[in-house]
């Protein structure tokens, strides 16, 4: 059911620096990395998967955005997801679409859940093995 998660930290080389090091047993790894503003955006993976666990700056203070994404058999899947949010009003932070800057075939749409989190409907599509 869950497709990854994404944590925002007050300082992303910290951050991973510390994932690094401490889950290397298991071997995790930085899978992708690309920039975000004036910081990066990282995606950790382990043994041969993708990326599932990802970093990114935080946009505030103390307050930490939560990111969930939730795993869609198809892109209809994706589209039915928005428009259910539509129907009842929650804020769409970005409407379903290709993101390539992931990999080709990754499309989403991002939502606002009622605590101000950051939930997503994804569908891989023909997902690249990163």
């Amino acid at each position: 059911m869950i497709d990854h998660l994404g944590v925002q930290a007050a300082d992303v080389e910290a951050s991973l620096a510390f994932y690094l090091r401490i889950f290397a047993p298991i071997g995790m790894r930085a899978a992708v990395r690309f920039p975000a503003g004036n910081s990066v955006v990282v995606g950790l993976a382990a043994g041969e998967s993708g990326p599932e666990f990802w970093l990114s700056a935080a946009g505030g203070g103390e307050t930490r955005e939560l990111h969930v994404a939730f795993r869609a058999p198809d892109r209809s899947a994706v589209h039915a997801v928005h428009e259910a949010a539509v129907e009842a009003g929650a804020e769409v932070l970005h409407a379903p679409r290709e993101w390539p800057e992931y990999h080709p075939g990754y499309y989403a749409v991002f939502l606002r859940d009622p605590d101000g989190h950051n939930v997503e409907a994804v569908h891989h599509g023909n997902q690249v093995t990163v």
